[in-house]
């Protein structure tokens, strides 16, 4: 006999429903990560370098994403970027790839380059021949610094020098070009010192620089925050400022309407005013003279609700002895 639903068990009924409803959240929230259920197409990439990709990052073609970054592994000496296309984009079988800059602070983002005919295999492998590694920037000012260091720049004065004495008797576009290549190579000896020290300036704000990465982060992201809720209230501010304009112009008007019933009042007040100004030594002499009598009466009335004084020598004393 069947059981009516009514008096069925309420326990595993709800369980039963609370598990249904957790596995369909839980495949609404990660169904991209299921390999059986997520789309896309899944593609490697060969480089020479990481160049600072890591899992998570974005690929993109011509600036728009089209997928993330699943994996960065190790393959001898050079590494292989696995990544997986999310939308419908069609690349040819010459396709390229490289690691670019997102953001100032470092960011990467993987870069592909479409190219050739046909459409590109899944599971394919794009080899190191079409792949463009990243340079870090604190590199490049580094060997910058270094390679500079290592120039004979009076050598290369007298070198640039002689070339110029070698060709006086050219042409004279050909001579003074020449003559501003030596005038050129003279500065640059010159200035020898001062372009070291800049190079090595260089080089140590883009280590600072490079070590303040995560706190120079934080400070664009709270300013990001800051702009988010300060766009947020844009609307509360806009209404007091409406608000307050509204009530000045409400003010404004009531001054304006009742201004004839408002002069006498203010032409008294200012009489009076007047009069005050007049007998301010007055008004002075009489509150000093007031202080004692305050004094006394408050001397008075200051143990409770009753007048406390006494007057001496009213009667004739009694003495003792009745006379």
């Amino acid at each position: 006999m069947t059981i009516p639903f009514r008096e069925r068990n309420p326990v595993p009924i709800g369980a039963a429903g609370l598990l249904a409803i957790g596995l369909v959240l839980f495949l609404a929230f990660n169904i991209q990560t299921i390999p059986f259920l997520g789309g896309g197409d899944h593609y490697s990439a060969a480089f020479s370098e990481a160049g600072g990709l890591i899992e998570g990052d974005d690929v993109r073609i011509a600036g728009v994403k089209v997928g993330k970054v699943e994996k960065v592994d190790l393959a001898g000496d050079h590494v292989v970027v696995g990544f997986k296309v999310t939308e419908p984009v069609a690349f040819g079988t010459r396709t390229g790839a490289s690691v670019r800059m997102k953001t100032l602070l470092g960011a990467k983002y993987l870069a592909l380059e479409p190219g050739g005919g046909g459409q590109l295999k899944e599971d394919s492998e794009i080899p190191l021949d079409r792949t463009v590694s990243s340079y870090d920037i604190v590199n490049a000012f580094t060997d910058l610094a270094t390679t500079s260091e290592r120039i004979d720049t009076d050598q290369l004065a007298k070198s640039l020098t002689t070339l110029a004495t070698e060709f006086k008797d050219s042409p004279p576009d050909v001579k003074a070009a020449l003559d501003g290549l030596s005038r050129l190579s003279n500065t640059i000896a010159s200035r020898d010192d001062e372009l070291r020290r800049l190079l090595a300036s260089a080089n140590s704000v883009s280590g600072t620089v490079a070590q303040r990465n995560k706190a120079v982060e934080s400070i664009i992201k709270n300013a990001d925050l800051l702009m988010v809720e300060l766009n947020a209230r844009r609307d509360a501010i806009h209404t007091l400022f409406t608000n307050t304009s509204a009530m000045a112009q409400q003010i404004t008007g009531l001054v304006r309407d009742n201004r004839t019933e408002l002069k006498p009042a203010l032409d008294q007040l200012t009489k009076v005013l007047a009069v005050l100004q007049k007998h301010e030594k007055d008004l002075g002499d009489t509150i000093q003279a007031m202080g004692p009598f305050t004094r006394l009466f408050a001397n008075v009335l200051g143990n409770g609700r009753w007048f406390d004084t006494y007057i001496a020598n009213l009667t004739t004393p009694v003495s003792a002895g009745g006379n």
